[in-house]
């Protein structure tokens, strides 16, 4: 396996012994021949490492819109595809067939997803996301793609799908369309059908929607969709696999992993740091805030310290963090612990001695002196898992059912809220179960910005509050500066391009073993 070079501070992807995709002017059609693919090819070529973390952030971005979207509209509505095309086109990504030009966005669709490969195989939870968004994704550029272009699309993904001519369709078009219930009995709307072996059309079957003869199932244009889901589902779930076993090569790589982590917790928008915020709210004023602008998290956290006087570590850090981002300043937040904890019992030479020290180390005074800031929703929800006695983590993700129930109740939630919000909750849509949140709490129909942070749930609850600027009902997620992930560039990049381009070539080796 030949593991790539590297050209100055270019990454080179490559393939071995397998067929490479050339980047040459002249096969550029050929490279991508569609707007969308099932990405059974790595890609050939070199990367900058800028332009590496630039592809994969702004296809987590995609992604979250995607799941944003797939929440708050019914799929394949007008408002649903027109909101999703218009994030495509602000991201440079590919998406209509018949544009000119779109070798760039198709380019950066294909590495920008090998990437997200490498950071979202790393958890159960994180696949999972990671298939659903990218099935959503494809489900939209496969519904506005041109009929006379699936037959070669289903082609290129090496699916065995062929449209039956008009006369074979006319032989069976009673069979098939009384065995179709997407076609509503009318034969009017039996456009293409496809004959599939019968193994590769079994969820049509047990549901007992698709006609079969001879071993083979007749299925509708309408139906097919559901076909190509399933089977890319199945190919990128054995491609995340076995990229996870190809991991410890990533991450012996200490510049390349920490990029990684940062993007599995999918975070894209600003750090909340304290600039600017210093100083801008008094302690006494925390009390009336956590009820008023507080996200849940935060809130839960403040009600276990003044009951209870004490937070674990856990807590400490995560709530410490978010009042720092707010504005608490670090003479602020040494008097506001203190005086909690001595309101425990705690002796005030014992606080200095223990926690004194931590708080300035997260205030960036001690230590290697990094300024630290504030969680973001996903590094809550999917690190240090909160455990008995702990009151951190995100409680839409961490507590049971009926607590949450319990807990929006107290909150004034609706009924119909709450079953809303449970329902989010229950099909793993933590931050947009807590974005519905914000919604009701502030009476808003339409918040307009994908919720990541909060923090971020904090100062736009303080500028709804403040009777601030209208929000941009049509936006769906608002500009914010790139983040900055600690990847280091000083050391020889070669290993970096090692550790990727062998991972990505296994990937591809096996899976094609796997496929045969």
């Amino acid at each position: 396996m030949d593991p790539g070079t590297l050209h100055g501070n270019k990454m080179e992807f490559s393939g071995g012994k397998r067929r490479k995709l050339r980047l040459a002017d002249d096969q550029r059609n050929a490279c991508y021949p569609h707007s969308l693919q099932f990405y059974l090819q790595p890609p050939s070529g070199n990367v900058s490492l800028t332009e590496f973390e630039t592809l994969a952030i702004d296809r987590v971005k995609l992604l979250k819109t995607v799941e944003n979207l797939g929440v708050s509209y019914m799929k394949g509505t007008e408002q649903y595809q027109s909101k999703l095309e218009a994030e495509l086109r602000k991201l440079k990504f590919s998406y209509r067939e018949s544009l000119e030009d779109e070798y760039e966005p198709r380019r950066k669709d294909h590495i920008s997803h090998f990437i997200l490969r490498l950071a979202y195989c790393q958890s159960e939870d994180l696949r999972r996301w990671f298939i659903q968004q990218e099935m959503d994704l494809l489900r939209f550029r496969f519904s506005i793609l041109p009929k006379d272009k699936i037959q070669s699309f289903l082609k290129d993904s090496h699916l065995q799908f062929e449209a039956i001519s008009d006369e074979e369709k006319a032989l069976r078009e009673q069979d098939i369309v009384a065995s179709s219930p997407s076609l509503g009995g009318a034969p009017s709307g039996l456009e293409s059908v496809y004959k599939i072996p019968f193994a590769e059309a079994l969820d049509l079957f047990r549901g007992r929607k698709v006609y079969l003869e001879n071993g083979f199932a007749y299925v509708p244009h309408k139906d097919i969709v559901a076909i190509v889901l399933n089977e890319f589902r199945t190919k990128l779930s054995k491609a995340l696999a076995l990229t996870a076993r190809s991991l410890p090569a990533v991450q012996s790589d200490e510049r390349l992993q920490p990029l990684l982590n940062h993007l599995s917790h999918s975070y894209t928008g600003q750090d909340y740091s304290t600039q600017g915020n210093a100083g801008k709210i008094s302690l006494d004023q925390i009390d009336s805030l956590s009820t008023k602008c507080f996200p849940p998290c935060m809130r839960q956290l403040h009600k276990a310290l003044r009951e209870n006087h004490h937070l674990r570590h856990g807590g400490r850090m995560q709530y410490g963090l978010f009042l720092k981002g707010i504005g608490l300043t670090l003479e602020q937040a040494l008097q506001f612990w203190k005086q909690e904890f001595i309101r425990g019992k705690m002796d005030p030479d014992k606080f200095d001695k223990g926690y004194s020290y931590n708080i300035r180390h997260s205030y960036g005074k001690e230590g290697k002196r990094t300024d630290y800031t504030p969680y973001s929703c996903m590094k809550i929800i999917l690190t240090n898992t909160p455990g008995q006695g702990d009151y951190h983590g995100c409680p839409f993700r961490h507590s049971d059912p009926e607590l949450l129930r319990q807990k929006l109740q107290a909150y004034k939630i609706p009924p119909a809220g709450i079953s809303q919000i449970l329902d989010l909750v229950k099909g793993t849509h933590y931050q947009v179960a807590c974005q519905k949140f914000f919604e009701m709490t502030h009476n808003v129909d339409d918040c307009g910005f994908s919720l990541s942070h909060p923090n971020q749930f904090f100062f736009e609850s303080q500028r709804i509050l403040s009777g601030g600027k209208d929000i941009k009902k049509d936006s769906v997620q608002p500009e914010t500066p790139q983040p900055k992930p600690s990847v280091q560039r000083s050391k020889d990049p070669s290993s970096t391009l090692d550790s990727l381009s062998s991972a990505l070539d296994m990937d591809l080796e096996e899976l094609e073993e796997l496929l045969q």
